[in-house]
């Protein structure tokens, strides 16, 4: 029979000396520190342990703040007059033709800018040309002011649409290069609420003014906005900041396309776009009660908004790429739910699982592609990510239209849920 001997303390300290002691006498190469591969694995939660209760650091520095205060003055003045140049164009007698054709000149030039802007941000920098593309947000609204005729009116969307492209694409990549080590994803979803704001705000307060005060002063405030902006501008840097000690190659849209590690989180968010272009374009006329569809029109953005902020959080405590695919499952789970239109409560509970998932998507797709590149491609990376933003919503909106007058609402947005559930598998985690 065994004897169980008490040990103090200070017995056990000796014998953990002792055994240290053999250690090291059998094991010389490991040094003081005691660095074996055994040693170094034991330590590790503890390591772990550490960095975790470190404090975080400062999410909004100074230079991310001003690029918050250029993103929300610019697009401020961008949505203030979304809706407002079309009504000018139908009231100046240019009838709903001339209306569609300045909303397509400006999705035009936008498009053709974001393809071009990776090109001229390696060659001038980000303050030289966010400074040109304020500037063309700036002018043209004096114009405006100044002529209603139709020529006018078309020539001053295209230059917008490249004023445009600038302003969504540029502080994009800029906050991905400015945000702190850890907390990207963080400052991706506050820089989804000072750009989805203005969104929100701006638009409907447009055509309030141009209804209660007339055009030419909603055209000035916007111009006034744009150059605002400028004011601000010295602040940016005109080079991103690299954490890699070897010169990178930047990387163009033509390969972008070309890398499945961008390509596919893109496509996956472009298949939600779509449907978000369906949803703006079509959901007023297939919910005839114009207060749910209004209400609803709210509903989604909203939930959008917060869903961004939350993925930034969770996406850097557990990755982006976690978060892709249900959140794509969840969007088309939403758009399925208006099968059911007009049903209100079908369509309420649709825009909150849509809206949902529509904003973890986009900041979880972005976070994901922002991982895959270099800091050099950041340009290129926000250019394709807001391609396929711009370019989901054009060919939802075109397709859907025709989708649904041969079979119908109900049936066309089934068949829209069934498009979104096809990207899943670009949603998945592989590079």
């Amino acid at each position: 029979m065994l004897t169980t001997v008490p040990i103090t303390f200070r017995a056990r300290n000796e014998v953990f000396s002792h055994a240290r002691t053999a250690f090291l006498a059998t094991n010389p190469t490991t040094g003081r520190s005691g660095t074996s591969p055994n040693v170094a694995v034991m330590s590790k939660p503890l390591r772990d342990a550490e960095r975790a209760a470190e404090p975080r650091p400062r999410l909004v520095t100074r230079p991310l703040a001003l690029v918050f205060a250029v993103t929300v003055t610019s697009l401020t003045g961008v949505f203030l007059l979304l809706s407002v140049v079309p009504m000018y164009a139908v009231d100046g007698g240019a009838g709903r033709s001339g209306a569609g054709l300045a909303t397509g000149a400006l999705m035009l030039t936008t498009v053709l800018a974001e393809l071009a802007l990776p090109r001229l941000l390696t060659r001038f920098g980000y303050r030289t040309v966010l400074a040109v593309g304020t500037l063309l947000l700036a002018l043209p609204p004096i114009a405006l002011a100044l002529s209603s005729g139709p020529a006018v009116i078309i020539v001053a969307s295209l230059v917008r649409g490249i004023g445009f492209g600038v302003a969504v694409v540029l502080p994009n990549a800029l906050v991905a290069a400015l945000a702190p080590e850890g907390r990207r994803g963080e400052a991706l979803g506050l820089f989804g609420i000072t750009s989805g704001a203005p969104a929100v705000l701006a638009l409907p307060l447009g055509v309030w003014l141009a209804d209660r005060v007339g055009y030419p002063p909603v055209f000035i405030a916007s111009a006034v906005l744009a150059l605002a902006a400028l004011a601000v501008l010295p602040g940016i840097p005109n080079r991103l900041p690299t954490r890699s000690p070897s010169p990178e190659r930047p990387l163009g849209v033509v390969a972008g396309l070309r890398s499945p590690a961008l390509l596919r989180p893109a496509a996956a968010f472009a298949a939600t776009a779509m449907a978000a272009g369906i949803l703006i374009t079509f959901l007023p006329e297939a919910v005839p009660a114009g207060g749910v569809a209004a209400a609803a029109l709210f509903v989604q953005p909203a939930a959008t908004t917060a869903a961004r902020w939350w993925t930034g959080r969770a996406g850097d405590r557990i990755g982006a790429a976690r978060l892709l695919l249900p959140s794509v499952a969840l969007a088309a789970a939403g758009i399925a739910l208006l099968f059911l239109v007009p049903h209100p409560a079908a369509v309420f509970t649709s825009m909150v699982l849509f809206g949902a998932g529509f904003g973890v998507t986009q900041n979880a797709s972005l976070a994901m592609m922002y991982e895959r590149a270099p800091a050099s491609a950041y340009g290129t990376v926000s250019a394709l990510w807001n391609i396929g933003y711009d370019g989901g919503m054009g060919v939802g909106g075109a397709a859907f239209g025709i989708a649904a007058t041969h079979t119908g609402y109900p049936a066309a947005f089934a068949l829209t849920a069934a498009v979104i559930v096809l990207a899943l598998p670009l949603a998945r985690r592989r590079p």
